[in-house]
C-alpha cells in the first residue's frame, strides 16, 4: 500500500515541537537559526537531541566545531523566532536582533529568554535531509523560568 501523503503531513504535523534560537560560533563568525526538533535524549550523562538541515549553513559548522548551544524561548518571543526561521544569504546578522553574550564555550547565549545550554557534540547521524546530533548538554545558564514557545502555538508548521 502507498503511502498516504496527506495523512503522513497532517500527523507527523500533529507531532509537539518547542522553538528554540539555536547558535553555533566558528572562530568570529556565529550564526543561528531556529530549531524545532529538539529533545531530550538523556539523564545521565545529559543529553539533547537537534535535527539540523543539511543544507543550512550552521551544519557545517556544528560538524567542525562538535558545539552548539540551545536558547529556550519564552512563550512570547514568536516574533524573535522568526527573525531566526527566515532563510538569509550570509552567515551571521540575526544575533544582531537580540543581545547576547558568550557561554563559558564561547557560544551565543541569548540575554533575554528563558535561558540556554551549551553542547558538546558525541554521536551524529546524517539521513536524509536533515542530521541528528547528539550532545551532551556541558553548561545550563537559567535567567527567568516560564512558559517557552512551542510551534504548534505560532501557527506555523515544520514537518511533515
Amino acid at each position: 500500500m502507498p503511502l498516504d501523503a496527506e495523512a503522513k503531513k497532517t500527523l507527523l504535523r500533529k507531532i509537539p515541537h518547542g522553538l528554540f534560537i539555536c547558535g553555533v560560533r566558528e572562530g568570529d563568525e556565529i550564526n543561528g537559526f531556529t530549531a524545532s526538533w529538539v529533545t531530550q535524549g538523556s539523564f545521565e550523562p545529559p543529553l539533547v537531541v537537534i535535527a539540523v538541515r543539511a543544507e543550512g549553513s550552521s551544519h557545517g559548522i556544528i560538524e567542525r566545531t562538535k558545539t552548539f548551544s540551545i536558547n529556550v524561548l519564552r512563550s512570547d518571543q514568536k516574533d524573535l523566532a522568526a527573525v531566526f526561521f527566515k532563510p538569509q544569504k550570509a552567515l551571521g546578522g540575526r544575533f544582531e536582533t537580540a543581545p547576547f553574550k558568550y557561554g563559558e564555550l564561547g557560544l551565543p547565549l541569548l540575554e533575554d529568554s528563558i535561558g540556554g545550554i551549551e553542547c558538546q557534540v558525541v554521536q551524529q547521524v546524517s539521513c536524509g535531509d536533515h542530521t541528528v546530533f547528539v550532545a551532551e548538554v556541558k553548561t545550563a545558564v537559567l535567567i527567568k523560568d516560564g512558559e517557552s514557545l512551542n510551534l504548534s502555538s505560532t501557527g506555523w508548521s515544520y514537518g511533515g
